[in-house]
């Protein structure tokens, strides 16, 4: 089998996906041929030498590196399939059996590349173009929740309309009417906490507004909550099968403000982890059965890692948002969260590649034509 890592990426979680996928590179068994597409941050696509496999295959602390040579760049061909779809700048097809996608963030994780696999009509691994989309941008993500009438903290949205209209002032009062310091900021669309910041006064809210949109169009403010960080690894193909798994939820303790970008990619000692989470049977098994619903309800499939908070002072739960393609590092959550449920990082990637052929066989024994 021919599996194509695709990672890197047009993304400000570029560096994250080229530790992530090294270690996904690194996992394929040997039975399968691996192939390393990386998307530099300009969105030109390299099909890699193969001296980079070897690399990081050769050295367990080895990062993925692309190397830009226009004579192995990528185009896509729409419908062209598992034979045919992909193609170098010279027009050779590079023959595959399923794509493994490893971008975090916009063009990777936002349904984008997904909608792009469909039309070559390629397999993928994880998440289709409806739950991708729909997990990317936190605002669509709590209001389908909230539908489902699942847990979310109380939010409004801002948009850049409200900047140039000059109603944005009218609209930080209402969150610090509605909700009071300390409030919380982030772009709706960006992923790893990147633009995100808690503000404490309306000098710090006018600031972390203004970052925040620097990385998106919309953003939200939200009631601050302090909160242990949860997190629950899920699995499965849920408008297929009735198999979805939730492991082993896990705890974050930051040694920052929050868990930043900083704490999660940058700094080694920036947050210890519990597995299990530090919380009763009842609340694990709570957290367990709403990170099932929150997939489903967002039509996830493959894997996600969905996130949640867990009030200090009142004990209650809510769900923050949900992570299609998450940290996939050996020692990231995700991993972590499945391995102490039994299954290890090299099961864990099989799986995935199981299911993302499980749902391309589902949707190819649908009729597409009335002939």
């Amino acid at each position: 089998m021919i599996i194509a890592v695709i990672y890197g990426g047009k993304s400000g979680e570029h560096e994250v996906s080229l530790v992530s996928a090294a270690a996904v590179a690194r996992n394929i068994g040997g039975e399968h041929t691996v192939v390393l597409i990386g998307i530099d941050k300009d969105g030109a696509w390299f099909v890699q030498p193969e001296q980079e496999l070897s690399r990081v295959r050769g050295h367990e602390d080895a990062v993925l590196r692309i190397v830009r040579d226009d004579s192995a760049r990528v185009a896509v061909v729409p419908g062209g399939g598992k034979a045919r779809a992909l193609r170098t700048a010279g027009g050779t097809a590079l023959p595959v059996d399923i794509v493994f996608p490893v971008l975090h963030g916009t063009f990777g994780e936002d349904g984008t590349i997904q909608g792009l696999f469909e039309m070559a009509d390629v397999p993928y691994v994880g998440c289709g173009v409806l739950g991708s989309a729909a997990a990317m941008d936190k605002e669509k993500t709590k209001r389908l929740w909230q539908a489902a009438g699942l847990p979310v903290v109380p939010f409004i949205c801002v948009y850049a309309r409200d900047v140039h209209s000059g109603a944005l002032d009218g609209r930080l009062s209402e969150a610090e009417q509605a909700f009071g310091y300390p409030l919380f900021v982030k772009p709706c669309c960006a992923g790893s906490s990147v633009g995100a910041a808690r503000a404490r006064s309306r000098e710090e809210l006018e600031q972390a507004v203004t970052e925040a949109f620097r990385w998106d169009t919309k953003i939200l403010i939200e009631r601050s909550v302090n909160a242990r960080e949860i997190e629950c690894s899920v699995t499965g193909n849920a408008d297929i099968s009735d198999s979805v798994i939730a492991y082993t939820p896990g705890e974050i303790a930051p040694s920052y403000d929050f868990y930043d970008y900083n704490a999660k990619y940058t700094d080694p000692d920036g947050a210890a982890f519990y597995i299990p989470a530090r919380l009763t049977e009842d609340q694990l098994s709570f957290i367990q059965n709403t990170a099932v619903s929150a997939f489903k309800a967002l039509g996830c499939c493959g894997f996600a890692r969905v996130d949640f908070f867990a009030d200090r002072g009142t004990g209650c739960i809510y769900l923050n948002e949900l992570n299609t393609i998450p940290g996939f590092t050996p020692i990231s959550m995700f991993s972590k969260m499945c391995g102490a449920s039994g299954l290890g990082y090299a099961a864990l990637v099989e799986l995935l590649i199981e299911l993302g052929f499980e749902q391309f066989a589902s949707k190819h024994s649908l009729r597409t034509d009335r002939g």
